[in-house]
């Protein structure tokens, strides 16, 4: 478990899409050396970590989640000395480095799967991958369908393989010893470097069900969830051998699981003491803009957390889900957010409403005993960018389900620096981004809010400060039974913070001390506007 002086336990952790942060060669595409020219931007945060999505050489089927080689970087993204000096970088500023695995699958291009090609059926080297003979039949084995969309089989030869993702991504066989010892020297490579902790691709899905069966298919549904393919007790097994390899390092070395659990104890299961440090709580992120159910995933989640000793994650988005601010901008949508991005077909957004409550929701969590992740942008405020062209999505999810799902491009369109117009300085040389910003980005832009006390930027500079002045991480939470359904008020040491999810402005009892922080205004002390967070300073401790 993190020690209780662990930086895990309460870290605020920013979250950097290595392709769309920034540019510093000009070629349109993110880089490490653009990562580390504005490092001095993130530790202005007052964040205490980074976290690096895949960066290794891949053919990008799905932007570096198909990893060909697991110990260098991709040409696109520098080379491992661009990643030495961002390390060093990082570190002389006192910002931890999270660097993504992807242990599920390979590329079809990693020499594993090349060898398994050259080898034929029956082969050793399709050992390590899930290979079957082709049904007699025609069809797949099971009914399993990708999450991207489509069978999760693909036919190589006289055999198919399983891919729970593209075809461009077939997945490991976590029984066989070879890919143990594989990845035990993978994190090895990167934990010499000094990396201060990794983040595990699909966590809860390395141990396949014994015979690859068929299951449940809901009506309507093309294809069987992949959802029945998780969360298996084995996987417990490869992070108690993970976590003797973390242990072999110090200073301190540490793991969070993604990890879509079924249920909060499931989730506890990845935290135990001999396992992993932390587990992303999509549970939050997914919840609907709505007081009871705030109440009852906060309560659910720190019991859970709090039978294992581990901390509790917070998480309002991230590469693989609409943008916060526009997700609770949706007309009549009931939930807040779900993996894979955007529909065709997307609800209206208020962005006015949307970016409220995303300030609101932000405030809230940033309150909250635990660690805490934020995805790069979103304290800028960016919206979702639904109306990208079809000629320039790349997202798998995209093409897989013949543009049904458009995807999730839209939430990694790249980052705008400067200007008024694009490519805002993301890129050098007024080089072409790999995705279009939009035309009226000018207001989101980093210059543009670096002085105003009002934007969206300074509330995060402002929470973060705070946060850490109180050490709101750590301690517990005491619930303030509220005066209206619409409410929600919770008590930390040094704060009382309410939050008004209704659509009328709530009358409080009482102040709760001098108001150090709103995300949004507030006319009259006594009221709550709709859509808002403020932070009251008491002075109990």
């Amino acid at each position: 478990m993190p020690k209780p002086d662990s930086w895990a336990r309460d870290a605020v952790i920013y979250q950097i899409y290595p392709r769309s942060f920034a540019d510093a060669d000009g070629d349109g595409v993110g880089d490490l050396a653009g990562i580390t020219a504005r490092l001095d931007y993130v530790a202005g945060l007052g964040v205490d970590a980074i976290w690096l999505s895949p960066f290794y050489p891949s053919p990008m089927a799905d932007h570096g989640y198909d990893v060909a080689d697991y110990r260098g970087v991709d040409p696109i993204f520098g080379s491992l000395d661009d990643f030495d000096a961002l390390l060093a970088a990082a570190h002389e500023r006192d910002l931890k480095v999270i660097i993504d695995i992807v242990p599920n699958h390979t590329s079809d291009q990693h020499r594993w799967f090349q060898e398994a090609i050259e080898a034929g059926p029956g082969s050793a080297a399709r050992e390590r991958y899930h290979f079957r003979d082709k049904p007699t039949d025609g069809g797949p084995p099971n009914n399993l369908h990708s999450v991207f969309g489509g069978p999760a089989w693909t036919e190589l030869d006289d055999q198919v393989y399983l891919h729970m993702f593209a075809p461009e991504q077939p997945d490991l066989n976590w029984e066989h010893p070879e890919v143990r010892a594989e990845f035990a020297d993978v994190l090895r490579f990167w934990l010499d470097r000094g990396v201060d902790g990794i983040r595990i691709d699909v966590a809860d899905a390395l141990i396949k069900p014994e015979g690859l069966p068929d299951v449940p298919v809901e009506p309507g549904e093309p294809g069987g969830d992949p959802a029945h393919y998780r969360n298996l007790d084995g996987v417990h097994e490869i992070y108690r051998e993970w976590r003797a390899v973390l242990d072999e390092y110090q200073p301190e070395r540490v793991a969070v699981a993604e990890a879509w659990s079924p249920g909060y104890e499931s989730l506890a299961d990845y935290v135990r003491p001999d396992e992993l440090h932390q587990a992303f709580n999509f549970r939050f992120l997914a919840t609907p803009w709505d007081a009871a159910a705030y109440r009852s995933v906060i309560d659910s989640s720190l019991a859970a957390m709090a039978a294992v000793d581990a901390p509790t994650t917070w998480v309002l988005s991230n590469h693989d889900v609409i943008r916060h601010a526009s997700r609770f901008g949706r007309l009549g949508a009931t939930t807040a957010g779900v993996p894979g991005g955007a529909n065709r077909e997307e609800p209206q957004v208020d962005p006015a409403r949307g970016l409220a409550r995303a300030r609101a929701a932000t405030l809230m969590m940033l309150a909250l005993p635990g660690s805490a992740y934020l995805y790069q942008g979103e304290e800028l405020g960016l919206p979702e960018v639904f109306d990208l062209p079809d000629e320039v999505r790349q997202d798998p999810v995209f093409f897989r389900t013949n543009g049904e799902r458009v995807g999730r491009d839209g939430c990694r369109v790249p980052m705008p620096w400067s200007g008024a117009e694009p490519p805002y300085g993301f890129t050098a040389d007024g080089g072409k981004p790999w995705l279009p910003q939009p035309a009226d980005w000018a207001a989101f832009t980093v210059e543009a809010q670096q002085h105003d006390p009002s934007a969206t930027l300074a509330l995060y500079r402002t929470a973060l400060g705070v946060r850490r002045q109180l050490q709101l991480g750590s301690g517990e939470l005491t619930w303030i039974d509220p005066p209206a359904d619409d409410l929600l008020i919770f008590r930390r040491a040094g704060l009382v913070v309410t939050t008004n999810c209704g659509s009328v402005p709530a009358r409080l009892p009482q102040q709760y001390g001098e108001p150090v922080l709103t995300s949004g205004p507030v006319p009259e002390l006594e009221l709550v506007p709709p859509d808002t967070t403020i932070w009251w300073r008491t002075t109990d401790r």
